[in-house]
């Protein structure tokens, strides 16, 4: 009976093969295994669960003036650089040329040869730990495996470096091509979903294509839902509901369950007249955020929000491979933009509100302009006394 429980022990346990599915940028979920890329802001990944899913759609509201939410989406684009990943940018409101070349330079975290021999030079000088000269240094963040960086807003990318990514532009030149036949869906929305799928099936990027060696398209849409996409807020041309940005939305999730991509969207949804519209559309992507800015509004001079630029609103977090999907530790976020970062960080309220907050310890009855008459306990008339019941 011993040897049979032995083989029964034995194969109780098996060691877990690491997946052969290795992308440059990429990492699996710790909460459903799901693979992951950053989207360029380190903050924003930690807060929506480590990352952007592959095959998903994340919608960001823009604010009144839309400054921010092209700043996330330059961040998204400048971390296809960085990891070498395939980048599909389509905007009619500005050139995607004029975006590209904004792009925000890296951070990098490398020393540079002279502080490394500054470092071999101490360590060959250690007595303590002279038994771990010789084995070899350990690289904290090699940048063949590091998820995410970091980007400094007061410089530019160099145009060397954009240029050596697979970059796919498409503008208003390349979406007023019209359909012959009668479509129910906008043109501009059409072509755009033409494009979409031939740079899918055209780069391999399609899950069904056999490739030894995988690569992301990060597909990047700045201002969809915009005038200049000709959208009215959901109605048409005679007032009645138009189904057509809906309809994109849901085609293009459907094109990125079945392709290595990921997409991100900015969208004015503050022009969008009917709320229902706007719920409607949330409901066809799979993360949604917020951003309300503090510019041009009340909140811009109020104490309260002093440290921040705005509030950070999450109003949708995907479910992948669970029951559930992520929840922060807390939904009171807002964003603050400093000179050369953008971050997303807890809300914190000041712990005073004004100056008058803190009660000098004087006697209240020494600034009466007249004498207290007292009762016949001893009480003060007119006066509120701490004795008093």
């Amino acid at each position: 009976m011993a040897a049979p429980m032995r083989q029964l022990g034995q194969t109780s346990f098996q060691k877990k093969i690491p997946s052969k599915l290795q992308i440059p940028g990429t990492k699996p979920s710790l909460y459903n295994n799901q693979l992951l890329i950053s989207t360029g802001i380190p903050s924003l990944d930690n807060v929506i669960g480590g990352g952007l899913a592959v095959g998903t759609v994340l919608l960001i509201e823009e604010d009144v003036f839309g400054g921010y939410g092209r700043l996330m989406l330059k961040y998204f684009c400048a971390e296809a650089v960085m990891t070498g990943q395939a980048l599909f940018l389509s905007s009619l409101d500005n050139k995607p040329s004029q975006i590209l070349n904004e792009l925000p330079a890296p951070i990098l975290d490398d020393p540079g040869p002279d502080s490394e021999q500054l470092v071999t030079g101490a360590t060959e000088r250690m007595k303590i730990a002279w038994r771990y000269q010789h084995l070899p240094q350990f690289q904290s963040s090699p940048m063949g495996t590091k998820f995410g960086h970091y980007y400094d807003l007061t410089k530019s990318m160099e145009l060397g470096v954009i240029s050596s990514i697979n970059t796919f532009l498409v503008g208003q030149s390349e979406l007023t091509e019209t359909d012959s036949s009668e479509h129910p869906m906008n043109p501009y929305y059409l072509q755009l979903l033409k494009r979409i799928q031939e740079k899918i099936d055209s780069d391999g990027f399609g899950t069904a294509v056999q490739q030894k060696k995988r690569n992301i398209l990060r597909i990047a849409i700045h201002s969809l839902g915009s005038p200049m996409w000709g959208e009215n807020g959901g109605l048409n041309q005679i007032g009645s509901y138009d189904p057509s940005l809906p309809r994109f939305l849901l085609a293009l999730r459907v094109l990125m369950r079945s392709a290595f991509a990921v997409c991100v969207i900015t969208m004015p949804t503050h022009l969008f007249c009917d709320k229902g519209f706007v719920v409607r559309v949330e409901r066809l992507c799979d993360t949604v955020v917020h951003l309300e800015s503090f510019a041009g509004s009340e909140k811009e001079k109020n104490i309260l929000y002093k440290e921040y630029h705005g509030l950070f609103n999450i109003h949708q977090l995907p479910s992948l491979n669970s029951l559930t999907c992520h929840m922060p530790d807390t939904l009171d976020l807002a964003f603050k933009l400093r000179r050369k970062k953008f971050t997303i960080e807890k809300l914190h309220l000041p712990p005073e509100l004004s100056e008058t907050a803190s009660r000098p310890q004087e006697d209240p009855l020494s600034n009466l302009k007249f004498p207290p008459q007292t009762g016949s306990c001893g009480t003060s008339l007119g006066v509120k006394n701490k004795l008093d019941f």
